[in-house]
């Protein structure tokens, strides 16, 4: 394909971009910009396409205090803003687009998004993760009426209400203690009869006047008419089913891999996570993958980050790599 440049189309100075590209870093969450860092500052202008927010979940948590560096805490946004800004101070180039294909059996790869299709020598997969989704009646008629998995995005919708969160581990707790500065009261609905959540975040949440716990029970439907407005619920131990009225319905039982546009091309685990060795190396040479979508285990911003650098090294070492036998031809 022939090379030509892409306007960035965010606003007049910024430098534009070219459709080939030495490294594409397809995600910016925590594992992305980290990676974009790391390769900007080994001169390798990496190109990020974001897609539509910067940080990725991170940047949906309300407060972060468990990040190196910041031991006051930090916003979730606030810290993707600030490794993004490192990362462009080195020359690594953004973009809010969204990939929506990519064909990783050709070389150098192909990476699709609505408007622009580019070409990469190597390629970083970040992609993240998705909320997990209960499955329940009306959870897909509610979404976005009273239904909602981020409360840092939607909890001032429910200033002064009642609302239901669902879960029992760390999102759970944090967007639950956020709840409570905006709303009057918070239930949280847990399938156990104890938290999985960090004893910190525990001990704050069962300190916290506006916050109820109702143990070893399941959402089975959401109720409502245009608006979220009860759940119908069930006591796994005893089974009896009853029906709280609520304002809205929070929801956070884990995470979904965002991995569907590398089924067929990337080895996948049976949960459709990525599968690395421990150099972030696919079973592609020259396609590497950090953060959430590789990892079912951890998920911790840090963690991420850590996988973000291995991955951008590695990649660096492939660039060098594949300039090195071309200029042997």
């Amino acid at each position: 394909m022939g090379e030509f440049i892409l306007s960035t189309g965010l606003g007049f100075g910024k430098p534009q971009v070219k459709a080939d590209q030495d490294l594409i870093i397809v995600g910016g969450g925590p594992a992305g910009l980290t990676a974009a860092l790391y390769a900007a500052r080994a001169s390798a202008a990496p190109l990020v396409l974001i897609g539509e927010l910067v940080g990725g979940q991170a940047a949906t948590t309300d407060e972060i205090e468990n990040y190196p560096g910041f031991p006051d805490g930090i916003g979730g946004a606030a810290l993707a803003q600030q490794m993004q800004s490192h990362a462009e101070k080195f020359g690594a180039q953004f973009q809010f687009q969204t990939v929506t294909s990519v064909n990783l059996k050709t070389y150098p790869f192909e990476i699709n998004t609505r408007a622009q299709q580019y070409t990469a020598k190597a390629v970083i997969i970040s992609t993240g993760s998705s909320p997990r989704k209960l499955g329940v009646p009306g959870e897909v008629k509610f979404a976005a009426h009273g239904v909602s998995y981020c409360a840092t995005c939607d909890g001032y919708f429910f200033k002064d209400k009642r609302v239901v969160v669902v879960g029992g581990g760390n999102s759970a707790l944090d967007e639950g203690l956020f709840l409570t500065r905006l709303v009057s009261d918070v239930q949280i609905v847990h399938r156990r009869d104890q938290l999985r959540a960090d004893p910190v975040l525990q001990e704050r949440a069962f300190a916290n006047p506006k916050i109820s716990f109702i143990w070893d029970t399941v959402v089975e439907e959401i109720l409502g008419d245009t608006e979220a407005n009860a759940v119908r619920v069930r006591n796994v131990k005893t089974g009896d089913v009853s029906v709280i009225d609520t304002d809205g319905v929070f929801i956070y039982v884990g995470h979904v891999p965002n991995t569907k546009l590398f089924e067929g091309q990337l080895r996948l685990s049976e949960d459709g996570y990525i599968l690395t060795d421990r150099k972030q190396h696919t079973n592609i040479p020259g396609v590497y993958a950090a953060g959430d979508v590789q990892d079912p285990i951890f998920r911790q911003i840090v963690t991420a980050a850590g996988t973000g650098s291995a991955a951008a090294i590695r990649a660096i070492r492939f660039l060098d790599e594949q300039t090195f036998k071309e200029s042997k031809k």
